[in-house]
């Protein structure tokens, strides 16, 4: 079978004096049946040229399916005298929430089963459970597209009704004051997606009279709605990429006029809990890595901001709780999370220790004040993901669950380590990898999976999963370049590798494969590069960069078309980007940006074998920016190497809903890497 070959149509495009001229332009019309005829040309194609792997495909997804835990369980909490959990059974593609009153022991009432939803659609998607402070009604968002646009449903939890009037083309974001009558949600304009609008709903009215609350006006915004730990107040949290503003009301009066609690100031973010009579405020005001202030209740402006936890250079506070008795932080330093315990009496804090040098730690869900128990979270390479409960006065820990690996798990015959590559302008970027013992050989021979994602801030931290088994028994290494971009060693990372510093990443990432080669963890002909939505665009720039240092890569729902995507205002989310990628109406930032963005960099040259996947309904990545690279590689590359498009017809930016159905595309995925190494084996 042919690769499709996409039609040309010029379509010139004029910015700053300079000319481009965009031949797959037209492929933005979703009605168009050529569109979707297209799509799926290159669907069968795929699914000829991986044709060889389709045993090895069903063989992926059986293992990888098999080692979950069917009948599996989340751990309870205890709030509001109710024991809440989720729960999947045998067979069964979502989850089923649940509660029981008063003790485990107690009989279960099942609160939602997703499963029924979910019957004869090929999508669903359950967002923003909440329940009425008298714990009679239940409310929830469906998504059954893909697009993350959700009608919100309201269930009697004593009748079992669930009512039909609903609040439909909300963003799923959804909080109930406390009053048991009113609840407040977001919903986005239905032409860019952007959350700008709160409304509050009365109980069994119609959707149509409720109140427009506030509307964020400044397309660089966007807003939801929260409550605080105490529930005492509900917040608007209104915030683009460098800038927070917060709205408060007492959640008893939910009628009453919002407060500011902080005007908006250019480049001051802060986020907001509440405790006794104060906010406690993370914020960078003054503190790049972020600082911890208290501000009383009644008067909680910028200027009565008081230091509780100063700022540090080398320590970056990523988020805190609030007990009766503690306040803890979470705090990352040299890459590495730190969970920090300290009493408000005074008394000398302490920190957990994890020790692991490859992991991932965080403040689970502790929605009770008056405990002297910390739930949190731990993972690592090696390590499945971990429940615990911490005494803070006793510093006894208690594993509650551990995620089950079916068939057995035995992580000592694993291995993980950090090392660091020096990038071009000197700075050591970290390098998280794991493999198997008996099949890793210190001379290049192992192939390696090389992932990376570098935006907004994001950390890739060091995580298990038991998918990834597949690939480590079967002789690959698996290793994340810790690029800037993300937050890994703080918030100068995250600054170091955005707008007109963007290069860092892409160069960070080029450097991290060339320590691998160096190093013999690999060699160039046997590793590969994955990233997903942003981090597709850091596979797209590498491979325009430097072809040469990888056999293969996968790009997932690609950010690639970023100058003409965010020149145009219309595409979903494109304001709230500016402060991220650069707004290319401006000079400076159009020719920068068009110098990595890779739909423009396309050359006549030799590319890796490339697997790219996209969801027709994505709101995050409009199914036509890989759609249009991938047309565009087909038509200018000069290699024989395989150039393969997936396109979910029926999903968006998380692909498919479900826990096994999402396994087929992973499966996918694999099949791709396996067969390409095994090819070079040979």
């Amino acid at each position: 079978m042919k690769a499709p070959i996409a039609k040309k149509i010029n379509h010139i495009i004029k910015t700053h004096g300079h000319e481009r001229t965009d031949p797959y332009y037209w492929m933005r019309d979703r009605e168009n049946p050529k569109v979707i005829n297209y799509l799926k040309e290159e669907n069968s194609y795929l699914k000829e040229a991986l044709k060889e792997t389709e045993g090895l495909q069903d063989q992926l997804f059986q293992e990888m399916k098999s080692r979950i835990k069917e009948d599996d369980q989340s751990v309870p909490y205890f709030k509001k005298g109710y024991y809440w959990y989720s729960r999947y059974e045998q067979g069964c593609e979502y989850p089923i929430y649940c509660r029981k009153k008063g003790s485990l022991e107690a009989k279960e009432e099942i609160l939602l089963n997703v499963n029924e939803l979910a019957e004869g659609k090929p999508y669903c998607q359950v967002s923003g459970l909440a329940v009425s402070n008298n714990q009679r009604y239940l409310a929830y968002g469906l998504d059954v597209v893909g697009r993350r646009i959700y009608e919100v449903f309201f269930k009697d939890l004593e009748t079992g009704e669930t009512s039909s009037l609903t609040i439909p083309n909300t963003t799923g974001n959804i909080t109930w004051a406390a009053d048991d009558q009113h609840l407040f949600y977001s919903k986005q304009d239905p032409e860019t997606l952007r959350a700008h609008r709160i409304f509050r709903h009365e109980l069994y009215s119609n959707s149509e009279n409720d109140q427009l609350i506030f509307e964020e006006k400044d397309e660089e915004f966007s807003c939801h709605v929260l409550k605080t730990k105490s529930e005492a107040f509900l917040l608007i949290l209104s915030e683009s990429t460098i800038s927070s503003e917060i709205r408060f009301v007492d959640a008893s009066q939910p009628l009453d006029d919002w407060k500011v609690l902080q005007a908006r100031i250019p480049h001051l973010e802060y986020a907001a809990d509440h405790y006794e009579d104060h906010f406690w405020i993370r914020t960078n005001h003054q503190a790049q890595n972020f600082k911890v202030v208290k501000a009383p209740v009644d008067n909680p402006g910028l200027e009565n901001w008081k230091d509780f936890i100063p700022h540090r250079e080398n320590v970056l506070i990523e988020d805190f709780d609030l007990f009766s008795g503690f306040f803890v932080s979470q705090e990352r330093s040299n890459g590495l999370t730190q969970l920090l315990i300290k009493p408000w009496d005074g008394s000398p804090g302490h920190a957990l220790d994890f020790g692991e040098e490859a992991y991932t730690a965080w403040i689970g869900h502790n929605p009770e004040f008056d405990t002297e128990i910390l739930r949190f979270g731990f993972n690592s390479l090696v390590t499945p993901a971990s429940i615990f409960d911490y005494h803070m006065v006793t510093r006894e820990k208690t594993l509650l669950k551990q995620q089950e690996v079916v068939g057995g798990y035995d992580s000592s015959l694993y291995e993980s380590a950090r090392i660091w590559a020096q990038a071009e302008d000197g700075v050591m970027v970290p390098i998280s990898l794991v493999y198997k013992k008996s099949s890793f050989q210190p001379d290049g021979s192992n192939p390696l999976l090389l992932y990376a994602y570098g935006s907004y801030g994001y950390s890739s931290d060091a995580y298990f999963s038991s998918n990834r088994l597949s690939l480590l028994d079967r002789g690959f290494v698996f290793a994340i370049a810790h690029v800037r971009g993300g937050e890994d060693l703080g918030r100068k990372w995250y600054e170091d590798g955005k707008l007109l510093k963007k290069q860092n990443t892409f160069t960070d990432f080029i450097a991290c494969a060339k320590h691998l080669i160096n190093e013999n963890y690999t060699q160039a002909d046997r590793l590969y590069g994955m990233g997903g939505s942003a981090g597709g665009l850091l596979i797209g720039a590498v491979i325009n960069m430097r072809p040469d240092l990888f056999d293969g890569v996968i790009a997932a729902v690609p950010f690639v078309d970023v100058v003409t995507t965010m020149l145009d205002e219309s595409i979903p989310l494109t304001t709230g980007e500016f402060q991220e990628w650069g707004n290319p109406k401006f000079e400076e930032y159009y020719h920068y940006m068009l110098s990595y963005s890779p739909y423009d960099q396309v050359e006549s040259k030799a590319y890796p074998n490339i697997l790219v996947t996209s969801g027709l309904h994505d709101s995050q990545v409009q199914y036509w920016e890989p759609t249009k690279w991938v047309a565009k590689l087909r038509d200018l590359k000069t290699d024989e190497n395989l150039l393969l498009l997936h396109t979910n017809m029926e999903a968006g930016h998380g692909g498919a809903s479900g826990r096994f159905q999402a396994l087929k595309e992973l499966a996918m995925e694999y099949a791709f890497l396996v067969m390409l190494a095994n090819k070079k084996r040979i």
